[in-house]
């Protein structure tokens, strides 16, 4: 078989468009993911069984089960509760539930990993429980959850394909697209792989400058 250079660069600009809808689920996804990992680390972290017991219940539970099978539940089943989300918010919110309950465990570990003398230190000064998670407690485990947390995102963004179950046009939607009116998969889906490679390893350039800026754990 032939390859169509006409084809591959042709590809670009949609492939570009479908990069752009794939980075917009990524970035939302990801906002959801980091504040509801750490709703989840906090709540779970709680002394009231009720509290605790149920959250560990859901983030089991939601870790446990397939991304494409919550992306299923999300775009089929919540219009029938009268929940109507756009195609966008519907992946997103998928991603972000789904590594949220990933992301509470990189937070549990970088709470655990926090010095006990600084809890102590804090409940010597009499501090308010407020006060000793914002001021003492957070500011060093989310440093440690850095590295992590920098791994996530990028393979967050490596899961955005899945989101073709919702129809949702990302790269690999609009290649199968192209592919479908040129009759020619290789080159849109090559040029899928060579953006999705290339904006990865952006992204873990970008991830390395957050660490090496914000990672640095500051005692109390």
């Amino acid at each position: 078989m032939n390859w169509d250079w006409q084809i591959f660069w042709d590809s670009f600009p949609r492939l570009l468009d479908g990069l752009v809808i794939a980075l917009q689920a990524t970035v939302v996804g990801y906002l959801i993911a980091l504040v509801l990992g750490l709703v989840f680390a906090l709540l779970r972290r709680s002394r009231l069984v009720w509290v605790s017991a149920p959250v560990g219940l859901v983030v089991e539970f939601i870790r446990s089960t397939p991304l494409l099978v919550q992306l299923f539940f999300l775009f089929y089943v919540l219009p029938q509760f009268d929940v109507h989300l756009s195609t966008l918010m519907t992946g997103a919110i998928g991603l972000g539930v789904h590594y949220a309950t990933y992301i509470s465990e990189v937070y549990r570990a970088g709470i655990e990993g926090v010095p006990q003398g600084q809890w102590e230190a804090a409940k010597a000064l009499n501090l308010p429980a407020r006060r000793t998670w914002t001021s003492v407690i957070l500011p060093q485990a989310i440093p440690r959850s850095a590295p992590a947390l920098g791994n996530y995102v990028i393979a967050m963004f490596k899961d955005t394909p899945q989101l073709i179950v919702i129809t949702l046009p990302e790269m690999l939607t609009t290649a199968q697209g192209i592919g479908s009116e040129t009759f020619r998969y290789p080159e849109p889906i090559t040029v899928a792989g060579i953006l999705y490679l290339a904006t990865a390893l952006v992204m873990s350039w970008i991830a390395r400058i957050f660490e090496r800026r914000f990672g640095t754990v500051r005692a109390a």
